[in-house]
């Protein structure tokens, strides 16, 4: 009997060798075939992408070869595609779902296996239940048609994804002003499936594109993993500064994410550039609608709500959460703490790629950099502060929980504590509008402090009393 398979906050990921096996991918994939079979979906199309971690392709194969032998036809990409490209590529092929074997933003040992509906988006978490309940227990339960077989019979199909994508991009922004605009922009693939994005779009005007970390190396150097936040991007930072560059954009593993350093080298962080896209859609594209944000990201998104008279949703975390709402209220933007966001007229899933050109259009637009981008945001919002701390622990994690909901902190980093949101973990509020969240990652063995403050001076303060609330300090 093979050992549990659990979906996380985004699916299945796990270390290679250890628990991520061909077996227990056949057994992942088995379990998907199960769930559209239950659901009706037989003998339709499916896409399946991949990243460039190691075996990757490998790994997407197997996936293959198990839904064509349950019936059904499969769209396999003929390179590593980026998550928001292979999303798309479900719409734009009317397939009823998708698999995309990566492991996003994790460590360089782990690889994963994320499950897209329909649209393109995650499925809700009543659905990733169903679907870990199919898992067989066995490998030997899994049908499976050989991939030459399969190529033969027109089971397995490979297809270029990035050309529909391109041309559906085209529709959502103009990319002249910004081929024009005289730019210099640095951009960090991290490794993965961003790489030549930028390049490629940009390519045959003024601005200039200069790429690092653009080709595969599954160990990730220069960085503790493939995730757009320091210290893993400190080395595009200084690449920043050093070729006097206007921006700095990093995508993550998969480039669903987005991250960004200013012109001077300093990281924007992800809340901050959360509040920068939304406030661009609703200043300079004049866009109305619904913004849909986790518990874990910011603030400002609430005053920008009430500035510009949209509504603002909060959910879980992950954008198994996200995405349904999103199409419940016809977000015109969705996102989380980890720089995942998605866009009303695209499908419901992060894309790094579209966040990006989006964040180069706004300096375009305004003629401003990212600081002063900031400083424009900032002047509407009021200054906004954030940091995280992720720490493993020992014990029992229900012991954990049952610690926090037993402390019952009046103060926490000076400022008085006004409510209590368990939504997803635990979320202070505080006096300031700002938040201390404490939850347990839903993908690996860690605890995660997050806080967003007012007051500069108060952040680590806060921190500090979150990881004292968790038993932790």
């Amino acid at each position: 009997m093979g050992s549990k398979i659990v979906f996380g906050t985004d699916g299945w990921r796990g270390a290679i060798a250890e628990d991520y096996t061909f077996e227990n991918v056949r057994r992942c994939a088995q379990g998907f075939a199960f769930y559209l079979l239950h659901h009706g979906k037989q003998g339709q199309t499916l896409v399946i992408g991949y990243d460039k971690r190691f075996l990757s392709e490998d790994f997407a194969l197997a996936a293959a070869e198990v839904m064509a032998g349950n019936d059904f036809y499969v769209l396999l990409t003929d390179g590593a595609t980026p998550t928001p490209v292979i999303a798309y590529a479900v719409v734009d092929k009317k397939a009823t779902g998708a698999i995309n074997i990566t492991a996003s933003h994790n460590p360089p040992i782990d690889n994963g296996f994320k499950v897209r509906d329909e649209h393109g988006g995650a499925i809700a978490p009543d659905g990733l239940k169903e679907i870990e309940s199919l898992i067989p227990d066995s490998e030997a339960d899994c049908k499976r048609m050989p991939a030459k077989d399969a190529q033969a019979s027109g089971k397995i199909t490979y297809f270029d994804a990035s050309i529909d994508y391109i041309v559906h991009l085209k529709d959502l922004i103009d990319l002249e002003p910004i081929k024009n605009a005289g730019l210099n922009i640095v951009v960090d693939a991290m490794w993965g499936n961003g790489a030549g994005w930028f390049t490629r779009l940009l390519a045959g005007g003024k601005t200039k594109v200069m790429e690092i970390h653009n080709t595969r190396n599954p160990i990730f150097p220069e960085m503790k993993r493939p995730e757009p936040i320091p210290p893993n991007i400190n080395v595009g930072l200084r690449t920043t500064v050093e070729q006097n560059a206007d921006a700095l954009l990093i995508t993550d593993g998969d480039a669903d994410r987005l991250g960004v350093g200013d012109e001077n080298g300093v990281f924007v962080n992800q809340l901050q550039v959360y509040g920068l896209l939304a406030f661009y859609l609703l200043e300079v594209r004049k866009e109305r609608g619904a913004i849909v944000k986790t518990l874990s990201t910011t603030s400002m998104l609430e005053k920008l709500g009430k500035l510009y008279d949209v509504p603002v949703y909060e959910t879980g975390v992950g954008f198994k959460y996200v995405a349904p709402k999103m199409m419940e209220t016809d977000a015109m933007i969705g996102g989380e703490e980890s720089g995942g966001y998605a866009f009303r007229g695209n499908v419901p899933e992060r894309d790094g790629i579209l966040a990006g050109l989006y964040m180069l259009d706004f300096m375009v637009k305004l003629n401003k950099k990212p600081s002063e981008l900031l400083a424009l945001l900032f002047s509407k919002v009021g200054a906004h502060y954030y940091d995280r701390i992720d720490t493993s622990f020992d014990g029992n994690r229900s012991d954990r929980e049952k610690m926090i909901l037993n402390e019952h902190p009046r103060e926490i980093g000076g400022l008085k504590v006004t409510g209590l949101n368990t939504l997803d973990g635990y979320k202070f509020i505080l006096e300031d509008g700002g938040w201390l969240l404490i939850r347990f990652s839903g993908t690996e063995a860690i605890m995660r402090v997050y806080c967003e403050t007012t007051h500069q001076d108060k952040v680590q303060a806060i921190l500090h009393d979150g990881l004292k609330i968790a038993g932790l300090a």
